[in-house]
């Protein structure tokens, strides 16, 4: 076999070399977390005496555990391998560093261990909230520290509650994806390619990260698409804008109409944007200034003070039934098509839900009234679309 003396990682991963109580590492598949901890662990142990615990929900014989990982790596490094010695269900260092191997489902087990420097908690996602109140003060010893691992499941798994949602100054966190991993091989990118053209929903949550939902309930489910495309000279523009207020983001978007898909091919937008920054938004926007822009009508301090900064902006038209009027009148289209650079669009799509029965799981006909600020700016967008006959805007 052939060794190196290579213990590169991730990028994002130096941030570990850091001292916090937590290091959370999470995100989607081929992150290349796990070798990055295993590397950082093994040279770790190399550089100080440390008892390091690998632990998970359920482990019942050692090859449940990330020993393989570990010595995986050992054998591919010349100093690991003059360093560690392997053994059936555990690996020990020449300064009495060693790796021990257990199962959460035990508690008995951790609370026998004394001393644990290094607590390295691998598939985290299917730990039990109880499984955590209990290992948390188990590892105890000063500077002790908890490595946590996982792929997100659920926004309401503990794991993902305790550690992404509840993030505190003790804790460092890193999200990575396949995108963020430079030794990733052809083949997962094509398989994630095709995830992203074929399924949409599998490819946020698999390979980007990102908590599974409940696909059927998607105000959108089925009508949209990613894709990266050069927008047409002869495009038509209709843009459209929802203005920000309190923790609401401002959002700017532009789209135009083609064999009967609605394509999205630029945005704008963020949190606590000032009104005074609203016309730069705009401009990185429109294909010229004066260019007409629809906007939220409800904000008319807003529409009047960048009308009188020579911004061509129309209010626009709400009245009952608007949302679903409009929502509707945007599934029409056969796709909805989006540029990969409009992250917000991207986001909202995947997010922008029906409201589901927590007992039942049905599906209500009441549309969850969050993460749709760039889909507002949509609807507004193509209003004037939308008062025409369909034969003569699918043109």
């Amino acid at each position: 076999m052939r060794h190196t003396n290579d213990l590169s990682i991730i990028e994002p991963f130096k941030a570990f070399t850091d001292r916090s109580r937590f290091k959370v590492a999470y995100g989607g598949r081929a992150g290349g977390r796990s070798w990055s901890i295993a590397r950082l662990l093994l040279k770790y142990g190399m550089d100080h005496r440390l008892t390091i615990l690998c632990t998970r929900q359920y482990q019942v014989n050692i090859g449940q555990s990330v020993y393989k990982l570990l010595v995986e790596q050992i054998n591919l490094n010349k100093a690991f391998v003059q360093f560690y010695t392997i053994q059936k269900t555990n690996i020990t260092g020449r300064n009495g560093t060693q790796f021990i191997f257990r199962g959460l489902q035990n508690p008995s087990e951790i609370k026998s261990l004394e001393g644990v420097d290094i607590c390295w908690v691998e598939e985290a996602e299917r730990v039990y909230d109880d499984s955590w109140d209990y290992l948390i003060p188990t590892i105890r010893k000063a500077n002790s520290e908890i490595w946590i691992s996982f792929n997100p499941d659920s926004e309401d798994s503990a794991t993902y509650k305790r550690f992404v949602l509840q993030k505190d100054d003790r804790m460092i966190s890193v999200f990575t994806t396949y995108l963020d991993n430079p030794f990733v091989t052809d083949e997962v990118i094509k398989e994630a390619e095709h995830d992203r053209k074929t399924d949409i929903d599998k490819y946020y949550w698999i390979w980007m990260g990102r908590p599974k939902k409940i696909g059927n309930a998607q105000v959108f489910k089925d009508k949209w698409v990613i894709e990266d495309y050069d927008t047409p000279e002869d495009a038509q523009f209709y843009c459209g804008a929802d203005w920000g207020f309190a923790g609401d983001p401002t959002a700017i978007i532009r789209c135009f109409v083609k064999d009967g898909c609605l394509y999205i091919d630029k945005e704008a937008g963020g949190h606590g944007v000032e009104i005074d920054e609203i016309g730069m938004l705009i401009d990185s926007v429109v294909p010229m200034k004066g260019w007409p822009v629809r906007g939220d009508s409800s904000r008319p301090d807003t529409i009047s003070y960048l009308r009188r900064h020579g911004y061509n902006i129309i209010p626009s038209t709400k009245g009952a039934g608007s949302i679903e009027d409009g929502i509707a009148f945007l599934r029409s289209f056969d796709k909805i098509v989006i540029h990969p650079r409009c992250k917000g669009v991207i986001e909202e799509m995947r997010l922008y839900s029906y409201k589901v029965d927590k007992v039942t799981g049905d599906i209500l006909p009441v549309i969850v009234d969050m993460y749709n600020h760039y889909i507002d700016a949509l609807r507004y967008a193509v209003e004037d679309l939308h008062r025409v006959e369909p034969r003569v805007r699918m043109i």
